[in-house]
C-alpha cells in the first residue's frame, strides 16, 4: 500500500458541500509594497498549493497595495506576486483551519535588482530554479549541485536537489538529498515530507515514521499529512495508531475519500460494524469510480447481512 502524495490529484473530483467546507477553509490577506514601504498597486498575486498546481487563487492588490482571498483550503500554499518594473517575490505559506494568514511582500525594484550582487551559489540556485520550471531536471539537479558547492550550509539547495533528481527518477540519491536538508533544517515541513515519502516508496515505512510524524506535527492542519502517517502506521501494522490519523483527515476535510476507506477497513477487524457501514457509505458516495470502489461495496454487502 503505497501514502497518498501530496502532490496526487483526486481520482475522483468531488463536490464540496457548501454547507460542510466554509468552517474548515481559511483566509489569506497580504500587502505589497516597494523598498520605500510605499504600496504597490495592480500587482498581480498567484496563490499556488503544493500539493496540486490546479489549485491556485489569481488575483491583483488595490491602490493601498492590499489584496484578500478568502476560500482557501487548509495546506502549504507559494504566494508569487509580479508587478512589470520589479523582481517578483514569493513566500511560502500556511492555510491553517478556518484560519487566517496575513503576509508582507516587498519588491525590489529591477534597476535596485540590476544593481545587487548576486553570489555565486544564489545565481546557480536561480538558474536551477528555472531550469526546473522547464521540466528540465537533470540541468536543474547539476545546477543545484553546483549551488551546494558553493554553500554547501543551504537547506533550500538541498532540497531542490532533491526535487529534480526525483523527478529525473533518481529516488536514492534524491533521499540522501532530503535526508540533508533535514539535517540542515528539521523544522522544514517539505523536507520531512519528502523524506518520508520517499522511503515509503521504497518501502522502508520504520524509517518513514518518524519523518511522517514530524510533518504532521509541523503541519497539523494538514490532511494529506495525517493520512500520509496512518498509511504508514498501517503498513507498519500500527492500526489502532493509525485509526485517529484517518479520523482527524477526514475532520479536516469532510471530502476525504481514501481516509474513510482505510478507517472502514481497520473499524471491520476492530468489529465496529456500525461505523464500518458508515465509512463504506461515505467512500462510495464521494469516489464510485474508485479503483478500491468494488471491494467496498463488497464489504458493504457483507456487513449488511
Amino acid at each position: 500500500m503505497m501514502p497518498r502524495k501530496a502532490v496526487f490529484i483526486a481520482l475522483t473530483v468531488l463536490l464540496l458541500a457548501a454547507s460542510a467546507w466554509p468552517q474548515f477553509q481559511g483566509k489569506v490577506t497580504g500587502t505589497v509594497l516597494d523598498a520605500a514601504k510605499n504600496p504597490v498597486e495592480k500587482a498581480e498575486v498567484a496563490i499556488v498549493s503544493q500539493k496540486s498546481s490546479s489549485s491556485r487563487y489569481e488575483l491583483k492588490t488595490d491602490r493601498d497595495g492590499r489584496f484578500v482571498q478568502i476560500g482557501i483550503m487548509p495546506g502549504y500554499y507559494m504566494l508569487t506576486v509580479k508587478k512589470t518594473g520589479f523582481v517578483p517575490g514569493s513566500k511560502e505559506i500556511h492555510v491553517g483551519v478556518a484560519g487566517e494568514e496575513a503576509v508582507e511582500i516587498t519588491l525590489m525594484s529591477a534597476e535596485a535588482a540590476a544593481a545587487k550582487s548576486y553570489s555565486a551559489a544564489d545565481r546557480a540556485f536561480m538558474s536551477g530554479n528555472k531550469l526546473y520550471a522547464e521540466q528540465k531536471y537533470a540541468e536543474a539537479a547539476a545546477a543545484y549541485g553546483e549551488a551546494i558547492g558553493l554553500d554547501p550550509t543551504n537547506w533550500a539547495y538541498r532540497l531542490n536537489l532533491g526535487l529534480s533528481l526525483k523527478k529525473a527518477g533518481k529516488s536514492e540519491e534524491a533521499l540522501a538529498a532530503f535526508r540533508k536538508a533535514v539535517e540542515l533544517n528539521p523544522e522544514s515541513y517539505s523536507a520531512n515530507k519528502e523524506t518520508g515519502e520517499t522511503l515509503a516508496k521504497a518501502g522502508q515505512y520504520a524509517e518513514a515514521k518518524p519523518f511522517y510524524e514530524k510533518a504532521a506535527g509541523l503541519s497539523p492542519d494538514d490532511p494529506d499529512a495525517q493520512y500520509n502517517l496512518g498509511v504508514c502506521l498501517v503498513n507498519l501494522g500500527e492500526s489502532e495508531a493509525a485509526l485517529p490519523r484517518f479520523e482527524k483527515a477526514v475532520e479536516l476535510n469532510p471530502d476525504y475519500a481514501d481516509a474513510y476507506y482505510q478507517m472502514a477497513t481497520i473499524l471491520i477487524s476492530q468489529n465496529k460494524v456500525a461505523e464500518a457501514k458508515n465509512s463504506l457509505e461515505k467512500f462510495l458516495a464521494l469516489a464510485p469510480n474508485h479503483e478500491k470502489a468494488g471491494i467496498a461495496r463488497q464489504l458493504l454487502d457483507y456487513l449488511k447481512k
